[in-house]
């Protein structure tokens, strides 16, 4: 599992899926007063990021943050249901020595889920079942399979997290890099305090005008480059719709303690190519059952709103008149958040033909027949993708 130049801001495990389904947790500390740090430009702070220089050993809390302006939706007290991911609070602890000694650990009130590497075997502990998964990395594994033992331990580290969300500002920043290229403005704001670290502020931005994304903002250690916060503007906002970010940050090694595993008694421990039997339900990967359209800021997702419900929906009834029957993605205490954002949804039509709209801040979804069509866009590029998203991602 060795992190390559963009996987290594990962710190340290491999990372916002459109749809919106984030975490969220306590406010992230608030900027001080402007720092003063050299001046850099763009290309400067960019080349800072993708350098491959080694992440200092470091121990922190980062917390992620949401408010995409989401209907209120029922609680039922669970914290892996879509409510609790949509409106709970979470915190994500991280000890990082090097790319082959870490944790992270995801505390719940009434449990926790903790990610250990020591060198090539990680391991896997879920406290609310006492179930433990041990990945191991033989010395001749194929990059591509190391790449999926660390997408799997990523996946089943936090099962409460739709696939793909970002567990530090790290993997947030990578994943926004993705974005800059010739549809991007790329821009420096002034230097600013995150965790009590002086840092440069980096401003992506998309040029084109039906993206729903007014700009993503990443703060960056002045020191040693490290991303320490991630937040994601909707179009006018003056608030961010989605934020990750450390609250602390300390750039010392953690306690070896903490990088040492042992199962506890009377756990069931499963190796990490077979799922183990008390692992929570977790969602299930869109790649494979989805298809695009469009590129860079303005990708669409189109998947089945199976994801979402268990069974497919009706035809005739439309998503929006009421819960097709099933548990679905997110378990059987979801179905009535579920029920609560497609009751949202308004009824829309056009020349691509019928269905319904969920309007948020950040993201709009489209269901259509059995079909969702989701993205960081405006409603119009979402009617020109029915019916011709590519299985680029299905395989």
């Amino acid at each position: 599992m060795r992190l390559t130049r963009k996987a290594r801001w990962a710190v340290p495990a491999a990372a916002v899926i459109v749809a919106g389904g984030v975490i969220a947790g306590s406010a992230i500390t608030a900027a001080q007063a402007s720092p003063n740090l050299p001046a850099k430009t763009p290309a400067q702070l960019l080349a800072d990021i993708a350098s491959t220089h080694a992440v200092p050993p470091l121990t922190g809390t980062v917390v992620e943050t949401t408010s995409l302006g989401l209907p209120a939706l029922p609680q039922v007290g669970n914290p892996t249901s879509l409510a609790s991911l949509l409106t709970g609070s979470h915190t994500i602890k991280v000890y990082y020595q090097d790319g082959k000694h870490f944790r992270l650990a995801v505390p719940q009130s009434m449990s926790e889920t903790d990610l250990i590497r020591n060198d090539s075997t990680v391991w896997l502990w879920e406290s609310a079942g006492n179930s433990v998964t041990k990945f191991t990395e033989p010395a001749d594994v194929p990059a591509s399979a190391k790449a999926k033992a660390n997408a799997a331990a990523h996946k089943r580290l936090a099962p409460q997290l739709p696939d793909g969300t970002p567990l530090t500002p790290q993997q947030a920043a990578s994943e926004a890099l993705n974005a800059v290229g010739k549809t991007t403005v790329v821009s420096v704001q002034s230097t600013l305090t995150v965790a009590g670290q002086a840092a440069y502020q980096l401003v992506l931005a998309p040029k084109d005008a039906r993206s729903t994304i007014g700009s993503v903002r990443i703060a960056i250690d002045g020191k040693t480059g490290v991303p320490l916060r991630v937040q994601v503007f909707a179009k006018g906002a003056a608030s961010p719709a989605f934020q990750v970010g450390y609250t602390d940050i300390s750039y010392v090694a953690p306690d070896p303690a903490n990088l040492t595993f042992t199962p506890p008694p009377g756990a069931t421990v499963s190796n990490g190519d077979k799922p183990s039997a008390q692992s929570r339900g977790t969602l299930p990967a869109v790649k494979g059952q989805a298809g695009t359209y469009g590129k860079s800021w303005l990708t669409v997702v189109e998947a089945p709103q199976s994801l979402l419900s268990g069974a497919r929906a009706p035809q005739s009834s439309g998503p929006g008149s009421s819960t097709p029957a099933g548990t679905g993605a997110f378990g059987k205490d979801s179905q009535a958040a579920i029920g609560a954002l497609l009751g949202a949804a308004k009824p829309v039509s056009g020349a691509w033909g019928s269905g319904t709209l969920l309007h948020t801040s950040l993201v709009n979804v489209l269901f259509v027949g059995n079909e969702m069509y989701l993205g960081a866009v405006d409603p119009s590029v979402l009617y020109a993708a029915v019916g011709h998203a590519t299985p680029a991602n299905r395989s």
